[in-house]
Formats: structure tokens, C-alpha cells, sequence
């Protein structure tokens, strides 16, 4: 009691502290964990062995890339694939015929010999054992460098001289320095033309850069090619990313040939806005000097529009074989910080200085769905009532790239299940260039098309359990561009859960204040069963890793959390997981698998305890500002969120997919009202329902989960004893919470 009492009074100071939500830069990047090179089991713990070399093939102009899919070289052979060698090395060698010396083969660096100990004339006779040169590698790194050793015997021999006859004893020294063993190296030719970058420590993307020019760009921040942080907690600056092209030929090209290269750039985007001290800059190296050369640099700012870079190649040292480029930013290498976005990467022959046009129709962003509102529903909802939930609004983003005013034209959404066609939506002409009759030179638009008549995704597949439709878009103008931008792309997943998020994290959100509540409103299309929620944490600033968190559930009350339909008994806290991988959230089940019923509008959320904010991941490419809540003084006052995106948490509805998250696949109880009369009560309180049947109980609860009273629906409730104030009465069908309604005692 004294626990719960301090607990209490903390609580309500802080109340009238400095609670508030907030946004901060996210530490790693979940789309990248996980990402490996691919390894045989070692024989040795520090060599090559096993492993795959790759070399790499070498292109020719003109160099371009836009983005709109991902060019890195994957670096995925296989030890049977056809391009693939392999070539056996030993660490140790004979001097004039380079042969493997032989496998028992073991030397070391200190002077051995043969110790002669004369019992008889009582002396010591040391014998120095001649040292033997070989070539030697420790095989720690490719390619080999064998080098002259001189090496000794790794015993000493010690020979007792007497009247009787002895043997000799031999000590062996443990841990020689040099012992006899191979590697295996695996070569792979890369013949790839189509992959134009060697490296992808930077990170390809379609959702970080604001406006983009068209779908796709590379964005340079302080997280390696696996997402995670160069130097974690670093307060330091260093060159982070780099993103290197494949070598070209440019020995057939000269400065008299007009050769220039051209790129866009953006700092911050959706991410972190670089300051001054931070940088991108661009290096060329030259074949012949062996020496990068730095030719561009840009420092950080806050969020500006997309800048063209144009530079001019005339100096002869470039124009060889194997010229090579590169990107590297220089920033902080804590995390997910001092963004900087490229795209539109073009080096060729026969340009000029005037030449900065992207002459480009395209995309800017995936579309994200069809539906309305919600980027995935459950599969059983949306079977059960597909009428009307067609989008009426759905975005799509293009932009016309000339210079010139262009004609629209309609465009087209195809509908795929298993790769075959289902249906079609016309993209209409007029409402993609904005209700005008051609495209603004160099202008963006986004647009709203109705879909909710015509297709709609088929309800009655044999399939009830999930289903993943793709689509295709495409529209156009009336000039050349590059046809990879005049299409996008998408995918819409019905499974177990709703979701307003696109799966990306782009900031972490969360609210400060012990005893904070964070709610979000969902409006399913029919009544039914949580059975708990999906939340994805991100790394911020500070590691909350082990701070403690209570799943909630609230119903409604005029488009604001109502009353707690469940929370986690408080002696049972959750704590944020930092997971891996896109889309795989932390699944948090309701205590003991239990089904949680919910009408058609709910919110689903959490109570913290400690102060810190616990920094859900932010889709800050959706806006559900609206539908975000939260409260520092246990509910009575709710407050919208204060910066636009889509948290990353999502409503787990019981379906045929509970076996995988295994909760019994049980038929679970409807949402069942009933009153308790009479409310406000000072002594006595009773159930009036409708519900019948003897696996019915009444649960009473306080404010911290204590269960207080427990009985029947005809029941009466004695309640002199309890202290003023509100709680909980839970009404128990067959062993399952299934409505909560909260009790004022006075």
C-alpha cells in the first residue's frame, strides 16, 4: 500500500510539470538490419577462409542513374554458381619452390636447442638448433603476401649424460608462432552492367526526400549498410557513407568531347537536417595517380527543394581506364542524422554548360493504397464488408519535368493477384496535372482519384485467412523521358491488423511525462476481438530499452478515448523491443491470450512509467495527426498530436492467423452491453443485461487493476467499504474480458 501511495503522489506532481509529445531523430534504420555477407564456416578464427573476393566488371558512358530501382551490386554468389573459383593458399611455403611445406610443418620465432647436462663433470653444453627460412603468410587478408621466415625447431631437447644409459627428453613450447594450415578463396567475376555501384553503405529509398523528382533516391546519413550507427553515441564528425561506382573506361573519351556530370541534391528531406559543419562532397579518382580528387562539396542546411550540381570533366587525368567516382558525407556517426538525398546521377559525352536539364515525366512516390484510409485491413473484415471501401481519394504524386508546358495524359492502375491482371482504375489526365489542361513547366502534382466504383478487390477468393493484391500505375505527357518513371508501384496486404503506416520510420514519437497515456484511434469496419497490438520502437537519442509500459485499450466517447476496455495488471509491465527488418513489429499479446472485444471505434495504446518519452517509430509520409491522443493526467484531458505522420502501431484482430501467434482459435464473444445501476453509487451497485449463462462473472477493479469484488450478474455489490473515487467493472464471458464500463463511487 505504501508503494502504491508513493506511486500515486509522484504521478500527480508531475502533472503540472512540462508533459508533452514530441518528435526526435531515430538512431538506427530498420530497413537495413540484417543485411550479411555470406560466409562458410571458418577452419581458422582469424583468416580468409571461405570467403567470396569479387572483381568487378567495368563500364562505359554514358553513366546514369535515376533511382527508380536499386543499382547496387549484390554480392549473393554462390560456390557453385559458374563465375565463381576458387584457389587454395598455405600459410607456409619452400623458399625456392614455392610448394606447401608439409602439413606437420611448425616453427617458432625464439632460438631452440639441444641442452647436454654431464651429471659425471657436472656441466652445461647448449647445442643451437640451425633456424630454417621459409615464406610465410598468416593468411589474414586477401591477396597473399608470403615473405622470407626464419623459423626454429618449437622443442628443446634435454640429454642427461651419466654412468647409466638415458633417453633424451624433448619439452614442446605451446602456441608456436608459426604453424602450417590453408585458406580457400573464392573468386567471383562480376559481369553485371546493369548494377552500377560497388558499395551501399548509403541508403536507397522511395519515402526520405521531400518532393522528389521522381520515385526513388540515395539518402547519406551516420548508419552503415546494416542500419546500425558508425559510432553509437558519438558526439563527434566523421565521413560516414560512401557510395562508389563501378570502375569506367574512359580512355576512348576525351575533354574535347564535352564531358560533364550532373546530379541532384537535398538536405534533411523527412530525416535530419545536416548543420553547416556537415557536408556532401563528391571525389573523382584517376587510374594514373592513384589519388582521389575532390571536384564538388555542399554544406548542411535545413530542408531545401532539390539543387542541381553541374561539373565539367576536363582534366586529362580522368580520361583512363578505370576512372572512378564517389560519394561521401561527412556528418555525425551516432545514427539516423545529417541527411543528405541524391538522384538523377548522369555523366556523359556531348554536354555543355547549359545542359542542367532533367527533361522527366514521372512518379514521385509508391502509391500507398487503394483502400480507404487504412494502408491494410484485415483480410475477415474486409470479406465480410467490401462494399464502399474502395478508395474515393487516392494520392498520387507526378511531376512534369520539362521545361515546357506539356499535355497530360490518362494514366492507368492495374490490379494483380498472382501476377494476372483483376481490374483496372483510370487515372484521369485533367485531375494528374491539377484541373488544368497541360502541365507547368518544372512543376509537382498531387492529386486525389476516385476509385470507389469499378474494381474492387475480390471478397470471395477461397482464401479467408490473408490475401497481398500488387498493382501497377503508369501515366504520361507528350515527351520523351525515361519510361522506368513513368510507372509505380505497390502492394495491398490483408492479414490480421489495420494499419495507417507504410512500415518506413522516418522519426520517433512519443510523449513525455510519467503516467503518460498514448492512444490511437482506429474505425474498424465491424465489431470484433483484439488480441493485442503491433508496435515497432525505434533508437533515439536515449536507449528506453528498459523502461516499462502498460498495454491499453479504450472504447469511444465522441471521437476521444472513453473508458479503458483493458489494461496489463501493473505488476506485469511490457518494456520497448528494438526489432529488425521492415514491417516486423513487436507483437505485445493481451495477458494470458486473452481476446479483447471492441466496437466498430477504438483506441489502442499504451501507459508509461517512467518520464521518457519511449519513441514509436513515425511514418511521417501519412498524416493521422488526428487520430493520435495522449494525456498526462489519466485520461480526463486528451490532446491531438502536435506533428503530422502515422505511429507505427497497429490493432491485431483475432482471425485463422492466431495459430501463428499462438492464441487458441476459439470463437470469440461479441461486444455484449449492459449497465450498472446504479452510477454514480455509494453503497450498493448491481448488472442489468441481457446476457444469460453460468460462465458469466463480474469483475470489480481499481484504478491500479486490484481486483476488489468478484461475482455473478445477479448479484448485489457491496461497495460501503471502498474509498470514493472511480474504477472498473468487467463483465467475464467464458473466461474472457469481454466489455469494461467504469463505476463512479461517491
Amino acid at each position: 500500500m505504501r508503494y502504491v501511495f508513493a506511486f500515486v503522489i509522484v504521478w500527480i506532481a508531475f502533472l503540472h510539470g512540462n508533459a508533452q509529445d514530441g518528435i526526435a531523430p531515430i538512431t538506427t534504420n530498420p530497413d537495413l538490419f540484417g543485411k550479411t555477407i555470406k560466409y562458410q564456416e571458418k577452419s581458422m578464427s582469424t583468416t580468409f577462409d571461405s570467403t567470396f573476393v569479387y572483381f568487378t566488371d567495368t563500364l562505359s558512358l554514358p553513366f546514369f542513374d535515376d533511382f527508380s530501382k536499386n543499382n547496387f551490386q549484390a554480392y549473393d554468389a554462390g560456390f557453385s554458381d559458374p563465375n565463381v573459383s576458387e584457389a587454395l593458399f598455405h600459410r607456409m611455403l619452400d623458399v625456392v619452390s614455392e610448394v606447401p611445406l608439409p602439413p606437420t610443418s611448425f616453427f617458432t620465432d625464439s632460438a631452440t636447442y639441444r641442452m647436454e647436462v654431464n651429471l659425471i663433470l657436472d656441466t652445461l653444453i647448449y647445442h643451437k638448433f640451425d633456424s630454417t627460412r621459409f615464406l610465410y603468410d598468416d593468411l589474414s587478408s586477401y591477396p597473399v603476401n608470403h615473405t622470407n621466415i626464419y623459423g626454429y625447431p618449437p622443442y628443446i631437447i634435454i640429454d642427461t649424460v651419466d654412468v647409466l644409459p638415458n633417453q633424451q627428453d624433448t619439452i614442446w613450447l605451446s602456441n608456436p608462432e608459426y604453424v602450417q594450415d590453408s585458406a580457400r578463396i573464392f573468386t567471383v567475376e562480376i559481369s553485371d552492367p546493369g548494377k552500377l555501384w560497388l558499395t551501399d553503405q548509403a541508403y536507397h529509398n522511395y519515402r526520405l526526400a521531400t518532393n522528389p523528382w521522381s520515385l526513388g533516391v540515395v539518402s547519406f546519413d551516420g548508419l552503415n549498410e546494416n542500419g546500425y550507427p558508425y559510432l553509437f553515441g558519438s558526439t563527434s564528425t566523421m565521413n560516414c557513407d560512401t557510395l562508389l561506382s563501378k570502375p569506367l573506361d574512359l580512355s576512348l573519351v576525351n575533354a574535347s568531347d564535352s564531358v560533364y556530370f550532373s546530379f541532384l541534391y537535398q538536405c534533411e528531406g523527412f530525416g535530419d537536417a545536416p548543420e553547416e559543419g556537415d557536408s556532401l562532397f563528391l571525389e573523382f579518382y584517376s587510374p594514373s595517380t592513384l589519388e582521389w580528387n575532390r571536384v564538388w562539396r555542399t554544406g548542411g542546411e535545413p530542408q531545401v527543394d532539390f539543387q542541381v550540381a553541374h561539373i565539367k570533366v576536363d582534366d586529362n587525368i580522368f580520361f583512363e581506364n578505370g576512372f572512378q567516382f564517389r560519394f561521401i558525407n561527412y556528418g555525425s556517426p551516432a545514427g539516423f542524422l545529417d541527411h543528405f538525398h541524391i538522384d538523377y546521377v548522369n555523366l556523359r559525352q556531348f554536354s555543355g554548360f547549359q545542359d542542367t536539364l532533367f527533361k522527366d515525366y514521372a512518379f514521385v512516390y509508391p502509391i500507398s493504397t487503394l483502400l480507404q484510409e487504412y494502408i491494410s485491413v484485415p483480410w475477415k473484415h474486409y470479406r465480410n464488408n467490401p462494399i464502399g471501401k474502395m478508395g474515393d481519394a487516392v494520392r498520387v504524386d507526378v511531376r512534369n519535368g520539362s521545361e515546357l508546358t506539356e499535355n497530360n495524359q490518362n494514366g492507368n492502375v492495374a490490379i494483380l493477384l498472382d501476377g494476372v491482371v483483376q481490374g483496372n482504375h483510370t487515372l484521369n489526365g485533367t485531375f494528374l496535372s491539377g484541373g488544368n489542361i497541360n502541365y507547368a513547366p518544372r512543376t509537382t502534382y498531387t492529386s486525389f482519384h476516385d476509385f470507389s466504383s469499378g474494381y474492387a478487390y475480390d471478397a470471395t477468393l477461397p482464401n479467408d485467412t490473408l490475401a497481398t493484391y500488387d498493382w501497377m500505375a503508369n501515366a504520361s505527357a507528350q515527351f520523351p523521358s525515361y519510361a522506368q518513371n513513368d510507372s509505380t508501384f505497390g502492394q495491398q496486404i490483408f492479414q490480421n491488423y489495420y494499419a495507417y503506416d507504410d512500415g518506413t520510420a522516418e522519426k520517433a514519437y512519443g510523449v513525455t511525462g510519467q503516467q503518460a497515456l498514448l492512444a490511437y484511434q482506429f474505425n474498424a469496419y465491424q465489431a470484433d476481438s483484439l488480441v493485442g497490438i503491433d508496435i515497432h520502437f525505434v533508437p533515439s537519442v536515449v536507449d528506453v530499452s528498459n523502461n516499462l509500459f502498460l498495454l491499453a485499450v479504450w472504447n469511444d466517447n465522441n471521437g476521444q478515448p472513453g473508458s479503458k476496455i483493458y489494461e496489463d495488471e501493473f505488476f506485469f509491465p511490457r518494456q520497448p523491443k528494438y526489432t529488425s527488418a521492415r514491417n516486423k513489429f513487436t507483437t505485445y499479446l493481451f495477458k494470458d491470450t486473452m481476446k479483447v472485444g471492441v466496437g466498430e471505434t477504438f483506441y489502442i495504446g499504451m501507459r508509461q512509467i517512467e518520464e521518457e518519452r519511449l519513441n514509436l517509430g513515425l511514418d511521417m509520409n501519412h498524416d493521422q495527426a488526428d487520430k493520435i491522443f495522449w494525456s498526462v493526467d489519466g485520461g480526463n484531458q486528451w490532446n491531438n498530436a502536435s506533428f503530422p505522420g502515422a505511429v507505427m502501431m497497429r490493432p491485431l484482430v483475432s482471425s485463422k492467423m492466431d495459430y501463428l501467434l499462438n492464441i487458441p482459435t476459439v470463437e470469440t464473444a461479441d461486444v455484449v452491453d449492459f449497465t450498472i445501476y446504479p452510477n454514480p453509487a455509494s453503497s450498493h451497485f448491481s448488472i442489468r443485461t441481457d446476457v444469460s449463462g453460468i460462465e458469466n462473472e463480474v469483475i470489480l477493479l481499481d484504478l491500479n487493476g486490484r481486483h476488489l469484488l468478484q461475482g455473478g450478474l445477479d448479484d448485489l455489490f457491496d461497495i460501503s467499504r471502498l474509498n470514493a473515487g472511480v474504477y472498473f467493472v468487467l463483465l467475464i464471458q467464458d473466461s474472457r474480458e469481454v466489455t469494461t464500463k467504469k463505476l463512479v463511487i461517491y
